[in-house]
C-alpha cells in the first residue's frame, strides 16, 4: 500500500476504534474544518481495529556500542529523547517489500532497527514497576535517518529535526498485543542489507528498559493514549543506497523489509 492511499484509508478510521484512544479533558463535538487532514492509523494483527498514532517518541543511544559508535560515553549519559511527526510513517505488512524513497538532501543516509512500543494508557510521572502497564502492544520499526544531515546540525549546535523527522522516516509494521506477544525485555533483534548482517545484538542489552523509557518519558510529557515509542537501536548503523533491500527481525515478530528507490 503506498503512503498516500495509507493515510485516505486511514482518516476513514473511526477514532474510537481502541478503547480509551480519546484525549482526556477534550469534549467531544462535531468540529467543522475547511478541508480534511487525514489521521494516521496502524493495523493490529488479528483484529479488524486499527492503532491510532497521536505522538511518535524515540530515545537515543539506547544500546551502549551504538552510543559509543556515536562519540558518547553511556556510563554518563541520562537518557534523551526526540520526536517524529505522526506521518513519517510507512506502514509495511508482514511478508511485503515495499519501496522506501530516498529522501532529498542527503548523501548519507542510514537504517536503525529498533523495537517499537505502543501505549493505549496514559499519566504523568508513572512509576517503573507501573509502567508497563501502560503498553497495548508491539511492533518492529525503522529509524531512518539523514546522517548528514543530523551531525551537520548537531556540529552548528542547531536541532536535528531535520536528520530525524522528515516523511517516511518511521517504517512500522503492525502491531501485536500483549496479550499474544508478552512483554519483549530480551530476544535477538538484528538487520541485513541485501542479505548481509549489518545489526545484531539482543533486547536485552538495552540501556534503558521500556519500562524505564515510559517512566522517564512520563516526567517531561503526559502520555496519552495512542503514543508509541521506538526503544533504541544497537551498534552498526550504516547507509544504504538505492537499490538496496533493508530486512530487519525481531524474535516473536514478523520480519520487516523495505527497498529503497
Amino acid at each position: 500500500m503506498d503512503r498516500r492511499h495509507f493515510f485516505q484509508s486511514s482518516a476513514l478510521v473511526s477514532t474510537g476504534a481502541l478503547v480509551g484512544c480519546v484525549t482526556p479533558g477534550v469534549a467531544q463535538q462535531q468540529v467543522k474544518t475547511p478541508f480534511a487532514v487525514p489521521q494516521v492509523h496502524v493495523p493490529i494483527v488479528g483484529s479488524d481495529e486499527q492503532f491510532p498514532v497521536r505522538r511518535i517518541y524515540c530515545i537515543g543511544r539506547n544500546y551502549a556500542a551504538h552510543a559509543r559508535e556515536m562519540g558518547s560515553d553511556p556510563t554518563r549519559e541520562p537518557p534523551f529523547f526526540f520526536q517524529k511527526p505522526t506521518d513519517a510513517i510507512q506502514y509495511v505488512a508482514a511478508g511485503t517489500t515495499p519501496q522506501h524513497a530516498y529522501p532529498p538532501l542527503t548523501k548519507n543516509y542510514h537504517y536503525e532497527a529498533e523495537l517499537v512500543a505502543v501505549l493505549n494508557k496514559g499519566g504523568r510521572d508513572i512509576p517503573v514497576e507501573k509502567a508497563l502497564e501502560l503498553v497495548y502492544g508491539y511492533t518492529l520499526g525503522l529509524d531512518m535517518t539523514r546522517r548528514d544531515l543530523q551531525r551537520a546540525m548537531g556540529d552548528e549546535k542547531k536541532p536535528w529535526e531535520i536528520g530525524k523527522s522528515f516523511d517516511q522516516s518511521a517504517p512500522i509494521g503492525a502491531i501485536h498485543k500483549v496479550a499474544q506477544t508478552g512483554h519483549f525485555t530480551q530476544g535477538a533483534i538484528w538487520l541485513k542489507v541485501n542479505g548481509q548482517i549489518k545489526q545484531n545484538a539482543n533486547l536485552n542489552q538495552m540501556i534503558w528498559s521500556v519500562a524505564e523509557q515510559i517512566s522517564k518519558l512520563s516526567q517531561a510529557f503526559e502520555l496519552f493514549p495512542g503514543d508509541i515509542i521506538y526503544s533504541g537501536t544497537p551498534e552498526n548503523v550504516g547507509p544504504v543506497v538505492r537499490g538496496d533491500v533493508i530486512e530487519m527481525h525481531i524474535d516473536g515478530l514478523p520480519n520487516l523489509s523495505v527497498k529503497i528507490v
